[in-house]
């Protein structure tokens, strides 16, 4: 896996763009609906209170390229992932960010250090059978009172099912629904799990996210987030 995402380095953004032509978006919208999400899920969770310092950490973050969107979202972000190679590439295009090379099924970080940990388009290239060791690292890296967030692409959407085929790097990958995903959460012993769907409609506008929103609790979105509170 390290090897292959190493040799998208410099044409990841690219690669993404030739998978999602047929749709008319640039990788760009994607990556501003996430950062937007997240950044609403640090307000609706109680992350930052009274001021205080909100850690984030993105696994399997590769180049960094959701980075530079949640610029001032924490006021601290680290990234780590399998590929050295993307995380070569990601410290030369975030130099804010702290990044580090996973070289194991262990995250490389302490325990409980972390008030979120999200993971974007990242579990569906973990082997199935490994799933639930992914959520359990997520909660211990995490702080008691803090949460976890995967974003994933959802199966049910035809038009992500075809952005998944026509992606060379998503070959292999092996999608899970949202039920699914907050299956693990709990599994993992993660309370409060929520889920929503995203992505629905291709414009960025208040009336297009007010939409989505009042439709979020149904499998219709290209993509999902799922959280749960330590």
């Amino acid at each position: 896996m390290s090897e292959l995402f190493d040799s998208y380095r410099s044409s990841y953004a690219e690669t993404i763009d030739a998978s999602i032509r047929f749709s008319g978006l640039k990788h760009d919208f994607f990556l501003v609906a996430k950062a937007d999400l997240l950044r609403r899920l640090i307000a609706e969770r109680g992350l930052r209170r009274r001021g205080a310092m909100v850690r984030a950490l993105d696994v399997g973050c590769g180049v960094g390229s959701l980075h530079p969107y949640l610029d001032g979202a924490f006021e601290r972000l680290d990234g780590c992932d399998v590929s050295q190679g993307s995380i070569q590439r990601a410290s030369e295009d975030n130099p804010g960010v702290v990044y580090r090379t996973c070289t194991t099924t262990r995250l490389p970080y302490d325990d409980c250090v972390f008030d979120l940990a999200f993971a974007s388009c990242v579990v569906h290239h973990v082997s199935p059978a490994s799933w639930l060791d992914f959520f359990r690292e997520m909660r211990r890296v995490v702080r008691q009172g803090g949460v976890a967030c995967i974003i994933e692409h959802n199966p049910y959407n035809p038009l992500t099912r075809l952005a998944v085929l026509r992606c060379p790097f998503d070959q292999d990958a092996v999608l899970l629904n949202a039920v699914k995903a907050a299956a693990l959460f709990r599994q993992a012993g993660f309370s409060e799990v929520r889920s929503e769907h995203f992505l629905l409609l291709p414009s960025a506008g208040g009336f297009a996210r007010k939409v989505e929103r009042a439709l979020a609790l149904l499998p219709l979105g290209a993509q999902y987030a799922c959280s749960g509170r330590v």
